[in-house]
């Protein structure tokens, strides 16, 4: 069910005919945020889980699903460069801008993303790390656009599934905009074709 803008800023958001319907309601994206970390509690008792973000987008989603899993965890934090397509959607050549502070070596570590879709970035992140010799790896992330797969990969967490929507907010941007919209909203694709027209000359459009 859709919600009503929250506060001026998001009204003033809608006005601009960029934004155009809610896909996940904040109360929405609240409740499976919830479901996942009873999964994840359920699933990691007595482990030593580590929790490695892929910055910047899935930093919003991170900070609420730590605060649903009822154990003990450590947090770690990547950054990668991506050639990518439209909307995110990545050909698979990757930079580590950032790497991780410590070892993972015999810890169980899960990667948060807040969207996947190809899968070859994260294909190459899961050869990096696994390289590292942790007890464990597996991948959460918020949303799933699995038409677009090209990678064989296994996502055990999952909060949502989409399609080809354009999507901005809860860490998703556009132009590093919209990311603090609590509510998950899909473009108008009207008011982008420029942008999504010079997607061959420009590459950091839709990104981490």
């Amino acid at each position: 069910m859709e919600e009503n803008p929250e506060n001026n800023f998001q009204e003033n958001l809608l006005k601009s005919n960029i934004l155009g319907k809610i896909l996940f309601s904040s109360s929405v994206i609240q409740e499976r945020v919830s479901e996942l970390g009873n999964e994840i509690t359920n699933d990691y008792i007595n482990k030593d889980l580590l929790l490695v973000c892929v910055l910047r987008g899935g930093v919003i989603f991170l900070t609420d699903l730590i605060r649903k899993i009822d154990l003990e965890l450590n947090v770690d934090f990547m950054s990668i460069s991506t050639y990518q397509g439209i909307n995110k959607t990545s050909t698979g050549v990757v930079k580590i801008t950032k790497d991780l502070e410590e070892s993972i070596e015999g810890k169980d570590v899960m990667i948060v993303e807040d969207i996947i879709d190809t899968g070859l970035t994260i294909s190459y992140l899961l050869r990096n790390l696994k390289a590292r010799y942790p007890n464990s790896i597996e991948i959460c992330t918020l949303l799933d656009r699995n038409i677009r797969r090209i990678a064989d990969i296994n996502i055990k967490y999952v909060g949502f599934k989409i399609g080809d929507e354009y999507l901005v907010g809860y860490g998703l941007d556009y132009r590093q905009k919209y990311r603090n919209l609590k509510s998950i909203y899909e473009i108008k694709l009207d008011m982008v074709k420029k942008d999504i027209d010079s997607i061959k000359t420009t590459s950091t459009i839709f990104e981490n």
